[in-house]
């Protein structure tokens, strides 16, 4: 059997393949209006594609927990009963045709209130649907961006509150897989990383303190995602910076600690927390990060990074390097990978009944 096609459990919930589609901001939500922040006809046929196309689990986009938490006006949220309703025409398609419905819950941190990335990704004021960022620390993400408003400890807990009530909505709009969004330079690893994190109390300096939102935001999903779901954090293993960033060892320690509070698969990812760096991308270049953590740990992974084709993928899984793989461009590119990849390893996936002529 191939092992990219191979059923995965995690606490109740089996998830049939190990081809997964990874949160990818479509930047097409309303920014204003009854509608903002919810999923429209683009982001339905987005994700149905995939869906049909045998895709094992689908994570839903970055979904901002609050409206300021969005990284553009553009993004989808859900922090209201009209977002929950229009997710729910999604998730109910996606069980339909045998995929999970997963949702990655963000919140933007010094890196909100930009315009799309098709046009520049440069920030936006007041005029143009923006907002003033909240971040750990008042430290601009680079000379582009402003000065985001330093949280006080009252509004840090506020937004791990946040996060707990995106959960139940979640769980209400029909999502089967929660994951936080602790990587790519946003809120929760603005947090973890020294580089971004320069406050001196309870909440920065040490490791111990660095890491305690991410731990009380996964606190609080996890009181009230249910025990039989699972829960997934994603998070950038490394900055890619040579000295006073958050590195590979600091992302083995934390995966024991995310383990211990419930967490159960790290989507292990890299960079977007420093600007500037060089990152030596190359097929599966974030791989070995995934590979260790789930060697040195035990926490299942997912890996990402330039994963292209299906015997690439096959042997990630085979080896032991990760139990899952994340395909973003490529799923952009070809939205049946996991079916035609199904056929060249010689394994059975979902076809619905209307592609039937397609076997």
């Amino acid at each position: 059997m191939s092992a990219l096609f191979e059923p995965i459990t995690l606490r109740d919930l089996t998830i049939p393949n190990r081809v997964w589609m990874p949160p990818m901001c479509q930047y097409s939500a309303a920014p204003e209006g009854p509608s903002t922040g919810a999923p429209n006809d683009w982001h339905f046929a987005h994700y149905a594609a995939r869906a049909t196309g045998g895709t094992g689990l689908i994570v839903v986009e970055a979904t901002a927990v609050s409206p300021e938490g969005r990284i553009s006006p553009y993004d989808l949220g859900i922090w209201n009963d009209t977002q929950v309703e229009a997710f729910r025409r999604i998730t109910r398609f996606l069980r339909d045709q045998g995929t999970v419905p997963g949702i990655q819950l963000a919140h933007a941190g010094r890196k909100a209130s930009t315009d799309r990335t098709w046009t520049g990704g440069a920030p936006v004021g007041e005029g143009a649907y923006g907002w003033q960022p909240l971040a750990p620390s008042a430290l601009a993400f680079d000379e582009r961006h402003p000065v985001p408003t330093e949280l006080t400890v009252a509004g840090i807990r506020e937004i791990a509150g946040r996060f707990a009530d995106a959960a139940r909505r979640a769980l209400d709009a029909g999502f089967e897989v929660v994951e936080i969004h602790g990587a790519h330079g946003y809120l929760v690893n603005e947090f973890l990383s020294p580089h971004s994190n320069r406050r001196t109390d309870e909440y920065g300096g040490s490791y111990e303190n660095r890491v305690r939102f991410a731990l009380e935001v996964v606190d609080a999903v996890r009181e009230v995602w249910p025990e039989d779901k699972p829960l997934f954090f994603r998070v950038s293993a490394t900055d890619w910076l040579d000295e006073g960033g958050w590195g590979a060892d600091d992302t083995v320690r934390l995966a024991a600690r995310l383990r211990e509070h419930g967490v159960d698969l790290l989507d292990v990812s890299t960079g977007g927390n420093a600007s500037g760096v060089r990152i030596p991308v190359g097929p599966g270049y974030q791989v070995p990060f995934a590979a260790r953590v789930r060697a040195e740990t035990g926490l299942p992974v997912a890996a990402v990074g330039l994963i292209t084709d299906a015997e690439q993928a096959e042997k990630i899984v085979a080896n032991d390097e990760a139990d899952a793989v994340l395909l973003g461009r490529e799923l952009l590119r070809n939205p049946s990978f996991a079916r035609l990849a199904g056929r060249e390893l010689g394994a059975d996936v979902h076809v619905p009944a209307q592609y039937h002529r397609s076997v």
